[in-house]
């Protein structure tokens, strides 16, 4: 069976975004299973989602949102992980986004409420009892998330910090190896 590398996306995104297509035209050429679902907004919703996906031989990578996600996933399920540009505390972040929000991407409206908010304090992991599982891919030109967040959050982890860049993780691509060899994708 092939591996499973799953891409988690980050808020109001989608499988389209550019991280997760750049990445599964290089998964192309591995012998894996890739996979980007589309997550619902709710957080709860969007774990179980993910849970249904996990296979005794999957990886992860999460972006933002995802990164949070997928740390969640990664020390509760001890699944190797990597986080670009994670939200460390979105709770904080979307507390001034609630009310009606709109996913340009997957084209639907829907009201971000404090149920959300309480349902990601749920999923925070406080502690990282298997640091040794995420890899952080961090740029500290992030507009969106204060990058010293996840430098410390994830101060126990294989790190890749880059000066400069934006909460798209400018360049992308050049992480792919280092990226490739950590999750030990053949």
């Amino acid at each position: 069976m092939a591996k499973r590398v799953i891409y988690i996306h980050g808020f109001n995104s989608s499988q389209k975004s550019y991280k997760a297509v750049r990445f599964g035209e290089l998964m192309a050429h591995y012998d894996v299973d890739y996979c980007v679902p589309n997550l619902n907004h709710e957080p709860l919703q969007a774990i179980i989602e993910l849970e249904q996906l996990l296979t005794p031989d999957t990886v992860l990578l999460g972006s933002s949102l995802g990164g949070f996600f997928a740390t969640y996933l990664s020390q509760r399920y001890q699944i190797p992980a990597v986080v670009i540009n994670p939200a460390v505390a979105p709770y904080n972040l979307l507390q001034s986004l609630l009310g009606p929000n709109y996913n340009p991407y997957q084209d639907y409206h829907y009201d971000l409420n404090n149920s959300h908010i309480e349902a990601l304090k749920l999923l925070a992991v406080d502690k990282l009892a298997h640091p040794e599982l995420l890899y952080l891919l961090q740029q500290t030109g992030d507009e969106v998330l204060n990058f010293q967040h996840a430098v410390k959050y994830y101060s126990q982890c294989k790190q890749l910090i880059e000066f400069g860049g934006d909460h798209s993780y400018v360049e992308f691509e050049r992480t792919f190896a280092s990226i490739v060899d950590f999750l030990k994708i053949t």
